[in-house]
């Protein structure tokens, strides 16, 4: 029986991931990588900064230039000012879910706060969010989940994550916990590969928790 929940941030609470793909496309473009919104959303989608950096520093066989780092997460934030909104459901979702929750995400808490403020989401959450930055190893390792889990006090065999992205699916299987994927921008068969519990609507969600 589920005792507790995990929430993924970016796909998951706000509606993030086309945005920030979209800047991440243009931005490795212009840096001598052409990449459309729909390559970078499968290549990076739910991992840490450092593992896109680390990628694109080996495909280009440079550094990347210095700032390019702060460039994105600029361009992101006037993005997400202009057009970010909650995930479709989520809202309501969360108002019929009644355990004890946190957020974990691959976004640094710059990024992870922006975000949840400018939809409305970061008082339900403060004081309990997690950022990759926090851990060794971003998703798909444990690492962030395990951290999380701890903090909160949380028992893994009775935590349930909500999660998008494949390398999060991952990250929360090797956790030990029952992970309940949103197939929304990856397909439902790689979400099931990794060992995701798959859901299209948000409005399924308390039910599938009160499920776990």
């Amino acid at each position: 029986m589920a005792e507790a929940v995990i929430f993924d941030c970016d796909g998951v609470l706000v509606d993030s991931e086309e945005l920030s793909n979209r800047v991440l496309a243009q931005l490795l473009s212009e840096t001598g990588l052409p990449t459309t919104p729909a390559e970078a959303m499968a290549a990076h989608m739910g991992r840490s900064m450092a593992s896109v950096v680390e990628a694109a520093e080996a495909q280009l066989g440079r550094e990347l230039p210095k700032g390019w780092v702060d460039t994105y997460y600029a361009r992101s934030k006037e993005a997400f000012a202009r057009e970010l909104l909650p995930v479709p459901g989520v809202v309501d979702a969360l108002a019929r879910i009644d355990l004890p929750a946190c957020v974990a995400s691959s976004g640094p808490h710059h990024k992870i706060r922006f975000t949840l403020g400018h939809t409305g989401l970061l008082e339900r959450f403060e004081g309990r969010i997690f950022s990759a930055a926090e851990v060794p190893r971003g998703k798909p390792a444990p690492d962030l989940f395990v951290h999380a889990a701890a903090r909160m006090g949380f028992d893994p065999r009775t935590t349930v994550v909500v999660e998008d992205a494949p390398p999060g699916v991952a990250a929360g299987v090797a956790a030990g916990m029952t992970v309940l994927a949103f197939a929304r921008h990856a397909s439902a068969q790689e979400l099931e590969v990794e060992g995701g519990r798959v859901f299209t609507d948000m409005a399924q969600l308390p039910d599938l928790i009160a499920a776990a």
